[in-house]
């Protein structure tokens, strides 16, 4: 449920400044308690989404910011959203995705409206290409980690667990597509980094670069077991992202930009393979 209300405000759906339905509508949808909606809206709150006052709702305080210089960009009066630039990017016959990023949590969110998409027969990309690279499992990120105990290693093993379930689910949604024959090809590869992710990373098409650095918190996070600690993270969604799109100038600041970062994620995807 966290995952799809930080999808909603990130492609648009819950603009800036808007309310999000009610805790008893949002309990409705959701098929969960309103103490499940509660805690899942203390969580929006402590990562700064939302702001939530008594008699008041939650009002949406932060979406996925993009700074866009190029006249392509899907605009909205709110300004540019991650959402519809991915969904252009799926309007095309031949799809490919390139992403370097820590967890695969906002990718699986988007992949997901995607094949919603294609499955309702609103586009019919002919091909799918997604390469992505998360870092090495047995790789000591320095976040998420406990502020007062970096041995106590719980918020690691819940980092890989929150990897591993998005990815099988990007994974098994883009595979289902080819299974069910709504796209003629699919190829999902994902490989592993020595690397502590500062940034993330978004090729689109070959054409498109999005790249924006994560921002480090301290936050509230809450255990399966109910406990709350004090983190210190980092999250990408919500995060200022630089849009520039490659056009026919090879000088040109949109061009440089994206050749830098294709240049950038194929030596690392050549390195990781060797």
């Amino acid at each position: 449920m966290a995952d799809d209300l930080r999808a909603r405000m990130t492609d648009g759906t819950y603009s800036l400044r808007s309310f999000l339905p009610s805790q008893r509508d949002l309990a409705e949808e959701y098929g969960v308690s309103r103490d499940t909606v509660q805690r899942v809206l203390r969580e929006l709150a402590d990562e700064g989404w939302i702001e939530s006052r008594p008699g008041s709702g939650s009002r949406v305080i932060k979406t996925q910011r993009i700074q866009s210089s190029t006249p392509r960009a899907t605009r909205s009066r709110h300004g540019v959203t991650l959402g519809p630039l991915l969904s252009e990017a799926f309007e095309q016959r031949h799809v490919t995705l390139d992403v370097y990023t820590l967890t695969s949590e906002s990718l699986d969110a988007h992949i997901r409206l995607q094949a919603e998409r294609i499955r309702g027969g609103s586009i019919a990309p002919e091909r799918i290409g997604l390469r992505m690279i998360l870092p090495s499992r047995d790789l000591d990120l320095p976040y998420p980690r406990v502020k007062d105990d970096r041995n106590d290693y719980r918020l690691r093993n819940r980092l890989h667990d929150i990897t591993d379930r998005h990815t099988d689910s990007l994974c098994g949604v883009l595979r289902d597509l080819a299974t069910e024959r709504f796209v003629p090809s699919v190829d999902v590869r994902i490989r592993h980094a020595p690397l502590t992710p500062a940034f993330k990373l978004y090729l689109l098409n070959g054409t498109e670069a999005l790249h924006g650095p994560y921002e480090v918190i301290q936050r509230q996070i809450e255990l399966e077991c109910d406990e709350e600690i004090t983190a210190l993270d980092v999250l990408g969604l919500g995060a200022t992202l630089t849009h520039q799109v490659k056009d026919a100038d090879p000088d040109s600041s949109g061009t440089v930009f994206v050749e830098m970062w294709r240049s950038w994620f194929e030596s690392w995807w050549s390195f990781l393979a060797e």
